[in-house]
């Protein structure tokens, strides 16, 4: 069974579009913070990760819309890790409709998410340093390499 990181958002009124509902290109703003969320869910900050040299770019994502958001409304970024190896991470997103995190904050769900399923897809990355040299995490930082896999075995 899967498990999910689980982080709400309010969408705002700069996210829609003149059909009043969020442009497409944000549902992949909230794909980036629901993984920035979950590398910070398992003990790791991006901001010391980029001090460090350690880069995670993307190399492939893909969106599927199902329903729209609109202005106000409540949804819930899902990120799920589906894939790691040292140089290489998959993410899994989905976006469903409903604050999934009223009652236990940003938390981790073994279940699949809940609610009206808006957008889902996924991101590939590769790890590279800041000459953007592809490097091996289980080499360059062992600690932050355990803490992923720690958290993506849960």
């Amino acid at each position: 069974m899967k498990t999910w990181f689980l982080h709400a958002l309010r969408v705002r009124y700069q996210e829609t579009d003149r059909m009043k509902v969020v442009y497409h290109a944000n549902y992949l703003n909230w794909f980036e913070i629901g993984r920035t969320e979950w590398v910070r869910h398992a003990g790791i900050s991006y901001r010391d990760m980029e001090e460090r040299g350690l880069l995670l770019p993307v190399l492939h994502l893909e969106a599927s819309f199902r329903a729209p958001a609109r202005y106000d409304d409540w949804v819930t970024v899902c990120t799920h890790l589906e894939e790691m190896s040292p140089l290489r991470v998959r993410f899994q997103s989905r976006i469903v409709s409903g604050d999934l995190t009223a009652e236990h904050g940003d938390s981790l769900q073994a279940e699949e998410p809940e609610g009206e399923m808006l957008v889902e897809g996924g991101t590939r990355h590769v790890w590279v340093n800041e000459a953007w040299k592809p490097i091996r995490l289980d080499r360059e930082a062992p600690e932050l390499y355990g803490k992923m896999k720690a958290l993506a075995s849960k």
